[in-house]
Order: C-alpha cells, then structure tokens, then sequence
C-alpha cells in the first residue's frame, strides 16, 4: 500500500488535496447538461490573471434554458449573468476569471438553475504543496549475522513542485542515496542495506524531511532479520575434531583432485573464506584450492575441488584449509594429507662381465631394466654416447613406462690389452642413481693380461673397504709373505692391525650414499669441488670438464697418481671424433706424479654441436702382463672421465634457438645443516640438438653434475644437484643455465638451500589448566602442538620427576610432519587433595637427524584436587508390580553436587522375600541390569542410569546399588556406599471376571445363577494363582501343535454352561465383565483349537477323524459357540466386556473346548457347554444332580425353609411332581421327624422362568443327611437329585451368629460398577442383602435406578417372579419414565412372615426405550389402519377364469375372513402351476404387511433380593444388639377368636382394627399427613399444653355418669413387647374403676350441692387420661402407625437428599429454647403438667438424635445411621 505525505498549511488546503485526488478530469451530467463539477486552477501566482473555460453540453433531447449566479467572492469573475439556451446537442463556453491576491487556497461556486432544478460547478484555486508516495513499510530478506542483505523500493513525487528530501535512519540499515531533489511526478529507486551485527529481529523507522527546506517529514518501516550462519565441512573422513581429505598417494608430478562440501545448514544466506594455515616459507604448496570464497545458500552445498601434486617423493604432505565465514561462532578445519611415491626401477643385473675379447672384436651382453612402479621413470646412464668409451648402451636413455621392462644391449669393444673395469651410473628421476659394473679383459698376441672376473670385483671392494687397493701388486705379494697381510676365510687380504683412525675412514666408504658415490666418480667430492685426493680416489684428473665455446682450441687436463705404485694410462679414441687426447697413452706414472694431456677440439663442420664423454683407464703397470701378478693382489683397472663440449659456429654466426624445458624449476633442498642431493629433468623439445652450461662459480653452493653437456632433439638430460644448506643462504640461490653458448639463452633455476631452526606452536601459550579433578580420578585436557617447520619432526615430552607421579602426556613422543598438527592428552591424576603447580617440557629436533641439537619448550600444568561423591535422587525407588518373565526399563537419576567430577562403579545386591513364606531364601540370578556399571560425573550434573529389571518369579525383589570411587587406574577406592535401594513386586498378569449379563434366551436367568453356570467363582480363583512351569511354555499365544486337538499345558479347567433353551429360540449371550485387578497391563486371548495349530499343506492333511474333532469341526463351521472380542489389553484397572454366544441351530449337547490365554500368565480351559432341546419336547435344565442345603443347628424348634430352583430351558410350560417316598422312608429312619420336608411337591414352571421349591431341614444329629429323590417332568424325564444337608451342634456355634445360607453368595458382585454395551438402565446395587431379620418384622432399603443413556428417555417396570416374592417384596414405584441421565430412587420393603426362611428371591425391572414404544404403537396403528381399510378392499385378477367364476369367488371372498400366508400359499400353488418370482415377493410383501408389529422387547435388570430370618427367641438370643431395631409387628399374628357381648363390639368401634389392604394404606397416608400438619403448626402445639388445664366440661361429666365398667378400654393381647419384655397392657383394675366412678359422681354431687375439693377431680382426670394414652401407645395399631410414620420421614428425607434439596452432610444447627416453668396447680404441689411431659420426651429425642454436637459424617455412614434407627 502506498502512503502519501503532504505539506498541509490549513483544513482548505487538505481539502483541496482531496479534491485532486478524486481526479479531476472526470465530467458530470446535471439535469442533462454534461459539464465539470469541479473547476481547478494550479500554478498560479499572485498579481496575475487565470481564465479557464467552462464547457456546458447539452445531452438532452430538448431545448435547455439555464440561468447562473455569478461566483460570490471577487477572485472570481464571469461575464454578466445571462439566460443560457442550449438546443439538444449543442454546448456552450462560459469564461471564469481568477485573479488571486493572497497565497492562500481559494473556494467559490457558481449556480445554474434550469426548469428542473439547480446544480453547482465549484471553483477552487489549490496551493500548491509537497507531497511524497513511498510504502508503509521494507522488509528485508533475512541475512547472517555481519553480513549483508539489500532491496530496494519506489518513492516518487506527487505534487507538482521540485521536492528535495532527506533520510534518516539508523544502523544497522543504510539508505542510498540518501538525499536529493525530485522533479514533479518523478520515482525514484533507494537500495536499503541491511548490515546486522547479532542474531536479532531488527525494526527502524526511517525518517525522511522533504519540502523547501525540510520542513515536512514521513516515516518508514524498515524491518530485518539476523540469524547466525552455520557452516559445516562435509568429508569422508575424520580426524581429531576436524574433516579430513586424504588423497592417499600420489605419483611425483602428478596432479590429482579431490572435493570436500560445504554445507549450510543455517535458514540465511552465508559468505565463507578460504584459506590456508600459516606455514613455513620454504615448504612448497603441493596443495592448491581455487575457491577462495563465496556464497552459500539457505540449506545449500558447495562442492569444493582440491588439488594435490607432490614434487618430493617418499614425503607425506599435510596441510590445514581453514572455512571461515563472518558471524559464526566457531571455524572449521579441514586437514589435507597426501603421500607421494616415485618410480622403482632396477636393473636385472648389477654387473655384465665380457670376459676375454680379442683386440679388434667386440663383444656383446643384454642387461633388463625394470619400473615396478605405476610412474613413468627416467632414466640415463652417464657414459659416452659417441665413440669415446669400450663399453656402449644402446640406449642410453629413455623413459620406461609405468609397469613395464626394458632390455639394454651393452657392447664391449677394447682398444688396448687391459682388463677394462668400468662402473657405470643410471641416473634416474626422483631416486638415487643405479650403478652397472662392466668387466672385459683384452688379449693381443703381445699381451696377455689376468682376466677379470667377479670375483676379482668382489675382492677388490674387500680390499677397498680395508685400504689395500693403493698398494701395487708386487707390493701387497711382499707384505703378504711377510705375514703382515693375511688371508679371510673369503681369500681376500687383511691387515694384521687396523687403526681405529683407518677403520673409520673404510667404514664411510661402505656406508656411503649412491649419490655420493656418482660425486666421488665424477671426481667432486663432498663440498662439491673438484677432489685432489682422498682414500677413495687413486687416480684424479683436473679438470672434469671442458668447454670449446671459443678459443683456443686445445686445452690441457693434468692425471695424478695417487697410488704406491706405477700405473699405465690409455685413453680411449674414437674415429671421426672432433676431440682428441695426446698423448693417447703414458705407461709409467710414478706414485704421487701428474702428468698432462692435451685435448683439442677439431670440427670437421661448422655451426654444429658437439659433446663427449673421454675415457682413460688407469691400472697398475704390472698388471698389463699376467706372468707377474697373482690372483689374490689382481686389481682392476680405473676410469676416469672428461666431459667435454663446444660448437663451430663462427663468430658472429647465429646460434639455434633452443627449446628447453624444466620439469621443476624450484629446487627445494631439505632445511637441514646436511648435505642433500636433487634431480632435475631438462627435456630438449626442439628438432635441433642444444648444448646447456651451469658455472659453478655463480652458485657456489650447488654442486650440479653434469654442469654441461649436449642433449639430442627429444631426449632429456637429468642433473644431479647437491647441496649444503646454510643459515646464511639467501632464500632463493639463481642457477643460471647457459644454453646454446649465448648469454641470451639463460634458463634460471630457483634453488631453496637454507637452514631453517626447528620451531613448533603449543595451544595456549604454554599454559594448561584442568578442572578440579577428584583425589583418585583423573582429568584430562587437549592440547595442540604443530610444526611450523619445513622439515619433519621428533618429539618427546618428559614431565618434570616431582610431577609425574600426578602428571601425564600421550602420546609422549613421536613425529610430526611438517605443518603438521596433533592433539596431545594431558592427565591430572591429584592423590590428594590440594593445589597442583606442575611443569613439562617438549623436546623436538629434526627427525632424520638424529645429531642435531634439541630445542625445548617448557609449559605450565595448573590443577585442583578435591573428593568427589555422589547420590542419587532417591533413597529408595519403588517401582510397583513387574511382570513376571518380562522386563522393566527405569532410569535413575545420579547426581554430583561437587566442584569436580566423579568417577564411579555401581555394583547392586539383590534380596528376594516371598510374600507367601518369607522364611524362604532363594539364590537366584541377579534380575537387575545396569547399562552403565561404571563412569563419570561432571560436577554439579545429573547422569540417568538405564536400568532394566527381569524378575524370574512372583517374589518381592529389592536391590541394593552402591558404589565406589574409581581412580585413574580403574580400580575401585574405598568401601561400596548404599546409593539407592529398589524395589519391586515380580507379579503374574490377572484379571477378574466382575459382573455378569444374560440376554437373548438367558435372560430370564439372575446374576446368581450365572455365576454358578459359568464357574466365574472357581474361574477367578484359578486366575489369582501363579501359572505353573508347563504353562509358561508359550508365554504369548503361539501356533505351536500339528495335531487338531492341541495339547494342553494347564490342568485347571472351567465349565461354561450356557444353559437350555429350545431350538431356533434367540441365543444365549452372556457378557462377562473383565477388569485388570493388577497394576500390570494384561494381554488376554480366547484361542480356539485351530487358532493353536499349526498351518499345514492340503497334502500333509489326514483325512482321519475322531468322534471329536468331528464335532468340534460341527461346532466350530456352525459357529455355534462365539467370543467377541477375542482378544484385547487391559490396562491396570480397566474393564471390558466379553461376550459369549450359544446358538441354539441343532439340537442336543454341543462342546468346545476353548483356552484362555493370559499373555507372560495364566491358561485355563475353558469347556464350552449348551444344550438344545426340541420345541415340542417338556424340559428342565439341571446344572447338577446334587444340591447341599445350608447346615442347621439341631434341637432348634423352628427350622428355616430352603429353597431349590428348577429352571424351564424348553419353549413349553412344565409341570413337576418331587417323589416324597424317600423322604418318608427318611422320616421313618429318624424316629418319625420330618427331617427333610418338600412343602412345595408340585407347580408349574413357564418357559425361561425358575421355580423355587420350598424345603424345610430339621435334623436330629450333627451329621449329614443324604437322600436322593426323583423330580418328575410331565410328558418328560425324571431326574434323580441327590440333597444334602448337614446338621451342626448348636453348642459348638456359642454365641455366635447361627449359620447362614448366602455364604457363597459373598463372592458374587453386588454392585455394577461399568453399564454393559447397549445397556440403558443401571441399578446401583444388584443384590440387595437385609442380612438376619427376626419374623414378623419389616426391613426397608433403597437403590437408585439410573438412565445411563444421553439421550433417550425409558420406561421401567418392575415386575416379582411368583407368589412368593409378591408377599415378601414390595417395591415402590413400581413403574415410571426416566429421562436422559435421570434416576430414579427405589424403595425396597421385605416382609419376613411367621416362619424363619431362608429368603433368595429374584426381582426383575424391564427397561423399554421410549423412541421404541413410540414407534410400536405408530406401527400398530398403521397396521390396525391398514386391516380396517383391507376390511373393504378386494383384486379382481382376470386369469384363465372366466367373468362368472370371478364374480362368484368375489362374493365368496367378500364373505371369507382375512386370507393367511398358509391359504395364500395354497391358492398361489394350486391347479395353476408355480407362481411367478413377482407373485410370491408380492404374496410375502402382502403378509409380512398384514402380520402385527410386535412390541419392543425389553431389556432386563435383575435384582436379588436375600435375607436370613430367625425366630424372635433365636434372634435375641443370637442378636441381642440388633433386635432392639426391628419392630416386631403384632397384627399379623393369628389372633384368638373371642364370643363377645355388645360391649365389647362397642369397644371394638372406639379403636378400630386396620387390616392389610388399600383401605389400610389410605388411612396411614392421611392420619400421617394430618399428624404431621399438626405437630408442624406452633399453636397446635400450644394447645395441646394448655387444654390439660382447662375445666372438665358439663358433657362429659354426664358421659362418664352413664359409663359402665364395662366401657372401660379393653385389655391388649397378652402378649410380651419386644420393646420392654412385659406384658404389654393390662385391663384397669376395679378399685381405680370404682374410684373414678365415685369420683364422677362426686363431681355430680358438688354440682347440686354438695362441693369437694377441685383438686380430687383433676388427678381422676388426669390418671384416666394417662391410662389411656398407655393404651393406646401399647396397642398394635399405633406402633405400626407411628413405624409407618417414621419411615415416610426418613425415606421423604432421602428422597430430599437425593434430589439435592437436602445435605445431610451439613453442619447441624442448635437452637437454644428458653426452659420452660413447671406450672403449679391450685394446692401448690409442683406437679409437673403435661406439656411439661411431653416437652421433656421431646428434649429427649432431640437429645438423642441432635441435641448434641455430632461429629462430621460421610454420606453412606449417615444413610446407614438412619436406617438402623428406623
């Protein structure tokens, strides 16, 4: 969005602006006339005169007059004011005239007005002014930190002056330019430049003053952000903290390249460096790198090349590229390492021996030249090419290939009879020179010299190496005969005593270097000038070399003997040689005498080249003939050479150019103070032969051999370059190479030979410091050493003696190439505690110098000992259950709250405790796993140890870990310290089954009867206990067997019975809730027999089956037995339902067996049972033929009945008969007591009911009775039952409880905790127990019945299952509608009768969905709509029939009932044949549309309902406690009938009997609504005080003259109360009767006369009314009035408190009443009254049930209080 800035002078101005803005050009129409709203004028000036014409159009279709008001102000002017007509397409101009005065905006108007209307033109004169569009705001592209980023944006003028402008911002952001001047309506470009120097989001607001004189400014967001760039190296390799690029080796003079990566691995743009580490001068860079720098993208790599080309062979190179980038935290290093390797040449031979060659012949030999190496090699054997030698190569130089051989062909032609010797040198390229022995002996027939052969050459080394060889023959032959030589076992010559002096000096010839040798041969010796005598020389010729380049033309060389004896010189000559020697020859040169010899060059051509190598062998003159020499003094002959060249160009003559080229220019010879040796190649690459000459003189110290000599075109020469480096020697020597003989044509060599001292760089200016390291341990730090020399180094490091105890360098010694760094390990091992001052020195020197001086460096070592310790974050760590066989991982937290770090070693102690024996003690293997036994701490940080525990049994495991310190060694200082203990608990998966849910044709079944049908008692037992060893075979499920019938490792096993049902009826599902009772996560399968065995092939099949496995193959392909789900997890605590389903599709008993598998637990089996029966067939489902009845206590008058259940499992109703015959028989056998009685022999059991049968148990002994007894079906089977009952000492129960009936009840779950899948309606309690009861009592309960559903509304009904459970059970309400998540309190009322009972009843509630119903009854009526309108309605089909039939059977149809599928069947398939696929879909439409809708089948809930009752004697005598809470009700004992008179009946109309009934129930409900309004009203209560005091009335004084005595209130029964244990009432006697009589009449007396006194009267009154409030409060009525009261008290409170309308948790409240003043009566006895007595009553309860203050109570403590109390 672009902005625009403006310089405002006033609101006019702005508005104006505005004005502009809009656009001005744009025109309007005003009632058909087109012309500019607005008229502006721009650039004007003050004093002048602006007219601008306004252009009126007229658009309409009709002729327009118009008039106009002139402008208002006198800045504006028109002509004078004039009617306009305008005809239709025509326009007018009207001029307007500005002349402006002020410089200010000016605004005015003119008006026309036309028959339609008016419409206005503005005027208006705008300021100019300056004005600036620029954005809100730049953002930069992200950048690094210290570089940069840029962008640019547009600005541009828009007003119509010249804009000059400014900016103003600050840094990190740079604006360019950042002033200037604007034309009108120019843009222009700012680049802004974003430079951060940190990590940051930066945001600046550049300002910019534009206008005259800056006088308006506007902002500008300018925003960035700074990242650090990250900047790694990528390479195949690493070393020692940095990359690593290894070229490996590398042929000399070979170039090859490698590449590295670098990788941005930041989200910003980064610039890097390159570059080299600093190293020493006078290396040279075999390494080269040609990225210098650049740029690297967000997440990019740049591929970096890096070449190697080594000049020196047998060196390794290395070298150090450092990646530097601005802004990074840290630099990367990369070491370059590269190793060069040259040609390996070698000659097959290293001697050619001639033999003995006439003179004038020739002979010829072959040697082999060989490179093994994968390098081109040169080579060049130095001998004469042109005549001047006897022996001749015929090739004397040339280049082998890599790989590859050669074969020389060497010629031997002597001229002159002498055994010739000649050791010939190859020079090759980069390695040390090969030497050739050629041997020849020449024989004339004047002379016949000694041949030579090897062994001569081998003696004569022999002698060399011992100083014999300077003696003559003749001499040596003397000293051997006088003993003062002797011979070796190898029969060569020995002094008899060698000085030490001589010893050495023949010691160095033979340790002496192939290149020194070539030195000595040429006759240069170890400084590099020309040798005049040494032991190795005994022939030298001065001097080596001549050059013919100008005149003269002969020059002279001077041989000396340098031997004891005289010797013989021959030179050899060559026909058409341009150089000669004379004399050729000299035959006597005395010891230690020189002679000389001209040489002369003579050119038989000019302007040519010519060089040559002249030959002259020396030998002992003595030799020459071999009658005066022996085989041990035979010597070989001496060459020696002249080198000699020059040209015949003639003065003034152009000489050839030459084409030379050096392989390296740069000779670099080692920095060390001894003398080293170099090649040089030159190549001629011209067609023209050259001439080269180097002048030792210029370059003292380089000794070059040849320094001249001829190469041919294309052949090369290789100098030998050798040299003694000196501290003084400039850094460069010019060698300047003469070619051709012109000082034109020089070629320079660079020769690098100075000494340079040994030098080597530490980190961190010789200083190291370690962290505090604990007494024992060991600290270690690195520290960096590089060599800054040219030249590899040795280094040793030695730690002072106090120190080294404490103190350690590694690697302490070793080499360091050169630039070369490594890392050095320092370890501080403190043994005490205290602060360390150490010191180091480093001794290095050159490493193939061994005699060269040591340099050192000493270094400071700084360290701190302290004790280290450590704990861990618990003291004890539980880790709860573990599974048995699996395994746990924990971490455990260590911690080092120290200043130095803690070496430790963790051990742990194991301790087993079995929660069943504790006594026991097992040794088993360690079951706890560290994986970090020991380590290292740093100071003041936490180590997690990962553990890892696998308990092999269900024991309590605990595990003790200590530790030790661990010093430098490794070995543990110290007694282990307890770290941590932990614990755990090795468990077994379990689970539990906790509830059970019947439905489909089960579902008439209780929760107690499946219980025992599916064993879930015996089943959870078996799951609580441990698996055996067989079971924990396969501890997860596995396929595992061949056999169809797998083999079973578990011998528990658990019938799951499905009951009966007949066939075709719903199946029987059971939902079985399983909940993980452990704190383990448990994997659970059911596993089929299939699902255990093992997959076989189609061939590997047997077609042999057993009996079962041909019925479980039925079972298992009908699907009649199904688990869903099959498998599953449960976490600890978790539930989940499993259901179980029997189809009923074949009759008869169908088994499966079934496994249940627990994952690492349990494998029970699990035996699959159900029974089908026929449709029409009459049965009963036995689930055993024996059943124990609860043992009683003998010589008990009042035995309990018993019941025994007998459940219908067919579709038809079955009436039993139980044969009592034997029970007879047992009676007979028991002295005639009934000891078993069937009160209920015969009754009839519905379809999927049970009926109970009522027994009652009487033994006469402690023993157990048997008996079997036959229950007959009629119409079907009789089953003999076999029942138990055992009888039990009623001395050996004591006081105690009696025995009771439900024991086994206990383990079936009360209560469900989680609604099964699609359950809608949830009880919270499902057996309801009232535990022991005495007869003839009422005991109440609730439970709440909930809608679990969120959505639907259901519909409940409660329904009792026989006569039974009608007369023991109410329950209230017995219906009613609950909404979505509504519940429902229900109350429950067991009436024990007279009889003691064992109670086992069985409530059932149907739960219906209300969208259910809902659609039943709209189906139903649409189907009642439906047969009402069929009623009326026929089809008239005309079909082979003719009119008359049809008619017929219409009337006949019209007649006949509704037609059924079975007729329309039979019509359909009558004489017609098969009706069509259409007819019967539309026939089964037809019938399934007139067959009824059936109602929703409701869901059921069962409720158990048990209870105990006893005799009133037997529960007083048992519960003494608890009897005093049950009220005992009296009306429903037979009363004794009683002839009575008038009176009597009479008496019975003053209190009235309530019989059971509704009548009975109306009543309470209105007398305990009244009674409570009463006592609820004050005033009530008021004058039930008051009307004690009050005056008897006259009526009732008459009432009680007619009284009789026999109107005296009955007597109640005679019979105890429960509640005192006396009689309950007793009649008046007759003296209080004739006292009250008399009393009447006295009153009567004093009424007609005769006054006592009223005191008399009121205690009659009194006595009499007392008399008969006792009672009435002991009659039977009005217990039960005042019982019921009571009970509808505190279940209205429950029901309060259940709709929340009351918390009974709360606080009580007391309110304090005033007491209240006993009242006297007339004679001053304070007698208290009767309020006063019933105030007290009432003090009382309140005293008891809240008077005082009770403590806090939970809500099921209170509700269990209060229904105790009731």
């Amino acid at each position: 969005m672009a902005l625009k800035y403006e310089l405002l002078q006033g609101p006019s101005l702005q508005r104006s602006n505005e004005l502009i803005n809009r656009g001005l050009s744009q025109r309007s129409c005003f009632l058909g006339v087109e012309t500019q709203a607005v008229l502006v004028w721009e650039k004007w000036e003050l004093g002048k005169e602006y007219t601008k014409t306004l252009q009126l159009n007229n658009v309409h279709s009709k002729l327009l007059k118009l008039r106009f008001r002139p402008p208002k102000s006198k800045f504006f002017t028109t002509p004078y004011p004039q009617t306009i007509s305008l005809s239709p397409g025509l326009s007018f101009s009207l001029p307007v005239t500005f002349r402006p005065l002020e410089k200010c905006e000016y605004v005015d108007s003119i008006e026309f007005q036309g028959k339609e209307g008016s419409f206005q033109v503005s005027l208006q004169a705008a300021v100019p002014q300056h004005m600036l569009e620029l954005p809100e705001s730049v953002l930069l592209p992200p950048c690094a930190v210290h570089h940069s980023s840029q962008t640019t944006f547009l600005f541009r003028n828009a007003s119509k002056l010249r804009t000059g402008f400014r900016w103003e911002l600050a840094s990190p952001f740079q604006l360019s330019p950042d002033c200037g001047v604007l034309e009108p309506g120019e843009e222009r470009r700012l680049t802004v430049l974003f430079h951060p120097q940190g990590a940051l989001v930066y945001q600046r607001e550049a300002r910019c003053l534009f206008g005259d004189e800056g006088e308006s400014s506007c902002t500008l967001l300018v925003r960035g952000l700074s990242k650090y760039p990250l900047l790694q190296i990528r390479s195949q390799e690493q070393d020692q903290h940095s990359g690593l690029l290894d070229f490996g080796s590398v042929a000399v003079g070979a170039t090859v390249e490698s590449h590295f990566e670098i990788y941005n691995s930041s989200s910003v743009s980064a610039h890097f460096t390159l570059s080299w580490l600093r190293r020493s001068a006078l290396l040279d860079r075999v390494f080269r790198c040609e990225v210098r720098e650049g740029l690297l993208a967000p997440q990019s790599a740049l591929k970096v090349p890096v070449c190697f080309s080594p000049c020196c062979v047998d060196t390794s190179s290395v070298d150090y590229l450092s990646l530097a980038c601005p802004g990074a935290v840290s630099k990367n290093l990369l070491k370059v390492t590269g190793t060069c390797f040259g040609p390996s040449v070698s000659l097959s031979s290293p001697m050619l021996n001639f033999g003995c060659v006439e003179e004038g012949g020739e002979a010829s030999c072959t040697v082999q030249i060989t490179n093994s190496s994968t390098v081109p090699a040169y080579y060049q054997f130095d001998t004469d090419t042109n005549g001047h030698s006897v022996f001749t190569i015929d090739q004397p130089c040339g280049t082998l290939a890599a790989n590859s051989n050669l074969t020389l062909c060497v010629c031997f032609r002597p001229h002159h009879p002498i055994a010739h010797h000649r050791r010939v040198a190859c020079l090759v390229l980069h390695r040390e020179p090969l030497f050739l022995d050629l041997i020849g002996t020449c024989h004339s027939e004047q002379q016949k010299p000694s041949i030579l052969s090897p062994r001569h050459l081998h003696m004569y080394r022999k002698h060399l190496q011992r100083g014999l060889t300077s003696y003559p023959p003749d001499l040596l032959s003397d000293m051997l005969a006088e003993n003062k030589l002797r011979l070796d076992e190898d029969e060569t010559l020995l002094l008899q005593e060698v000085s030490s002096e001589n010893s050495d000096v023949f010691q160095s010839l033979a340790d002496r270097k192939p290149e020194e040798e070539y030195y000595h041969s040429n006759g240069v010796d170890c400084r590099g000038k020309e040798s005049q005598s040494s032991p190795f020389s005994h022939v030298t010729v001065q001097p080596t070399e001549l050059l013919f380049y100008s005149e003269p033309a002969s020059q002279y060389v001077y041989v000396t003997n340098h031997t004891k004896g005289k010797l013989s010189l021959l030179w050899t000559s060559a026909e058409n040689s341009p150089f000669s020697v004379s004399p050729s020859t000299c035959e006597h040169l005395g010891p230690l005498k020189t002679t000389t010899f001209r040489v002369t060059y003579n050119p038989k051509e000019h302007n040519t080249f010519h060089a040559a190598q002249l030959e002259c062998f020396a030998l002992y003159t003595l030799l020459r003939d071999h009658c005066y020499t022996e085989d041990q003094t035979l010597c070989p002959s001496w060459c020696i050479r002249v080198r000699v060249s020059g040209h015949s160009f003639q003065p003034g003559k152009e000489h050839f150019i030459p084409r030379l080229c050096v392989q390296q220019p740069r000779v670099l010879f080692p920095a060390l103070n001894q003398v080293a040796y170099r090649n040089v190649l030159l190549q001629n690459t011209g067609d023209l032969p050259l001439i080269f000459k180097l002048d030792p003189k210029e370059c003292p110290s380089v000794c070059v051999l040849p320094s001249s000599g001829m190469i041919l075109p294309g052949s090369h020469q290789i100098l030998m370059l050798r040299s003694l480096p000196a501290e003084d020697h400039p850094v460069n020597l010019p060698l300047r190479l003469q070619l051709n003989g012109l000082p034109n044509h020089i070629q320079e060599l660079s020769v690098v030979s100075r000494v340079e001292r040994a030098h080597v760089a530490i980190e961190g200016d010789g200083e190291v410091y370690f962290q505090p390291t604990a007494v024992g341990g060991c600290s270690q730090r690195s520290l960096w050493v590089r060599n800054m020399s040219s030249f590899p180094l040795q280094f040793q490091w030695k730690v002072w003696s106090p120190d080294a105890r404490v103190l350690s360098v590694q690697p302490n010694s070793g080499p360091l190439l050169p630039g070369e760094s490594k890392m050095q390990t320092w370890s501080f091992s403190p043994a005490e505690e205290k602060l360390y001052n150490m010191k180091a020195s480093l001794s290095f020197w050159p490493r193939h110098s061994e005699a060269c001086k040591r340099s050192r460096i000493t270094v400071k070592a700084l360290g701190m000992a302290a004790k280290g310790n450590i704990e861990a974050e618990w003291s004890v760590l539980e880790l709860g259950d573990l599974l048995v066989g699996g395994s746990k991982t924990f971490e455990i937290p260590l911690f080092n709250r120290g200043s130095c770090p803690a070496c430790f070693s963790l051990t742990v102690h194991q301790s087993i405790v079995c929660p069943d024996s504790p006594e026991t003690v097992y040794v088993d293997p360690l079951a706890m796993e560290l994986d970090v036994l020991s380590g290292t701490i740093p100071s003041c940080s936490r180590l997690l140890i990962r553990s890892t525990v696998q308990p092999a049994r269900r024991v309590h495991y605990c595990w003790t870990i200590s530790y030790q310190t661990v010093n430098a060694s490794g070995c543990a200082v110290g007694n282990p310290e307890s770290l941590c203990r932990v614990q755990g608990e090795g468990v077994y998966p379990c689970m539990g089954v906790t509830d059970a849910c019947g439905c489909g044709s089960v579902e008439g079944l209780s929760k107690l009867q499946l219980w025992s049908l599916f064993s879930l008692d015996t089943l959870n037992a078996h799951l609580r206990r441990d698996p055996s060893p067989n079971e924990l075979t396969y501890r997860v499920p596995t396929r595992h067997s061949l056999r169809r019938c797998p083999p079973v490792f578990t011998s528990d096993m658990v019938d799951f019975n499905f009951s009966a049902a007949s066939l075709g009826s719903d199946p029987s599902s059971v939902l079985l809730m399983f909940e993980n009772t452990a704190n383990i996560p448990v994997q659970w399968s059911f596993l089929y027999p299939e699902d255990q065995q093992i997959e076989l092939e189609y061939w590997a099949e047997s077609g042999d089956f057993t009996p079962t496995e041909l019925h479980q193959m039925k079972v298992r392909d009908n699907r009649l037995f199904s688990i869903s789900p099959r498998s599953g997890k449960l976490l600890p605590g978790q539930q989940r339902a499993v259901q179980f389903t029997y189809r009923h599709d074949f009759t008869g008993t169908n088994r499966l067996p079934v496994l249940l598998k627990l994952s690492y637990g349990r494998e029970i089996l699990l035996n699959f049972l159900g029974i089908t029966v026929e449709r029409d067939r009459s049965y009963i489902y036995f689930a055993s033929t024996k059943h124990t009845f609860s043992p009683v206590a003998i010589g008990g008058f009042s035995p309990p009945k018993q019941v025994y259940e007998l459940y219908n499992g067919g579709a038809l109703p079955v009436t039993y008969h139980v044969d009592t015959s034997p029970l007879e028989q047992l009676m007979e056998e028991n002295f005639n007591h009934p000891v078993l009685q069937c009160l209920t022999p015969d009754g009839e059991v519905q379809p999927g009911c049970t009926a109970q049968l009522e027994w009652v148990l009487s033994p006469l002994e402690a023993k157990t009775y048997s008996v079997d007894i036959p229950i007959h079906v009629v119409g079907g089977d009789c089953t003999l039952v076999t029942f138990e009952g055992c009888g039990v000492h009623d001395r050996g129960l004591g006081r105690s409880k009696p025995v009771q009936l439900h024991t086994h009840h206990l383990s079936v779950p009360h209560t469900q905790r989680v609604p099964f899948p699609g359950q809608m309606g949830f009880l919270s309690e499902e057996m309801v127990s009232f535990g022991d009861v005495p007869v003839w009592t009422r005991s109440t309960r609730i439970l709440f019945l909930s809608n679990v559903s969120h959505t639907d509304r259901i519909l409940y009904t409660w329904r009792l299952t026989d006569q039974s459970c009608q007369q023991a059970v109410k329950i209230h309400p017995v219906s009613g509608t609950l909404m979505a998540g509504e519940s429902a309190l229900c109350i429950i009322t067991l009436q024990t009768s007279g009889t003691p009972t064992f109670y086992q009843l069985d409530l059932v509630c149907e739960v219906t969905a209300e969208k259910e119903l809902i659609r039943y009854h709209a189906d139903l009526q649409q189907w009642q709509d439906n047969a009402e309108r069929q009623k009326h309605e026929f089809t008239l089909t005309e079909k082979d029939v003719t009119h008359t039939i049809r008619s017929q059977q219409d009337k006949r149809a019209q007649n006949l009932p509704p037609i059924h599928r079975s007729s329309s069947s039979a019509v359909a398939g009558g004489p017609y044949g098969r009706s069509s696929k259409t007819e019967r879909s539309t026939l089964r439409q037809t019938d399934q549309a007139r067959r009824a809708p059936q109602p929703p089948r409701p869901a059921l809930l069962h409720l158990g309902v048990t209870a105990s009752s006893h005799s009133l004697l037997e529960y007083q005598t048992h519960f003494p406690a608890l009897f005093k809470s049950h009220y005992v009700s009296r009306c429903h004992k037979p009363e004794t009938i009683r002839s009575g008179s008038s009176d009597s009946q009479q008496d019975s109309t003053v209190l009235p009997s309530l019989s059971h009934g509704p009548v009975r129930d109306i009543i309470t409900g209105v007398l305990a609504s009244v009674l409570g309004s009463l006592l609820d009203e004050p005033q009530f209560r008021q004058s039930l005080v008051n009307c004690v005091n009050e005056p008897v009335p006259y009526f009732s004084q008459l009432g009680q003259v007619q009284t009789s005595p026999s109107t005296a209130v009955p007597p109640s029964d005679e019979t105890s109360s429960p509640r005192t244990g006396t009689v309950s009432s007793s009649p008046v006697p007759d003296q209080r009767h004739r006292d009250g009589r008399h009393s009447v009449f006295q009153s009567e007396a004093d009424v007609n006369g005769v006054c006592e006194p009223d005191i008399q009267q009121r205690e009659l009154q009194q006595e009499q009314m007392l008399n008969i409030q006792e009672t009435i409060r002991r009659s039977a009525e009005f217990g039960e009035l005042v019982e019921d009261i009571l009970l509808n008290t505190l279940q209205n409170l429950m029901m309060e408190a259940f709709l929340g309308e009351l918390d009974l948790t709360a606080k009580p409240r007391i309110i304090a009443l005033p007491p209240i003043s006993p009242r006297r009566n007339s004679c001053g006895s304070r007698r208290p009254s009767r309020g006063h007595t019933k105030s007290e009553r009432s003090r009382e309860v309140q005293g008891r049930w809240g008077a005082h203050r009770a403590p806090y109570m939970p809500l099921s403590a209170l509700l269990s209080k209060l229904w105790t109390h009731s």
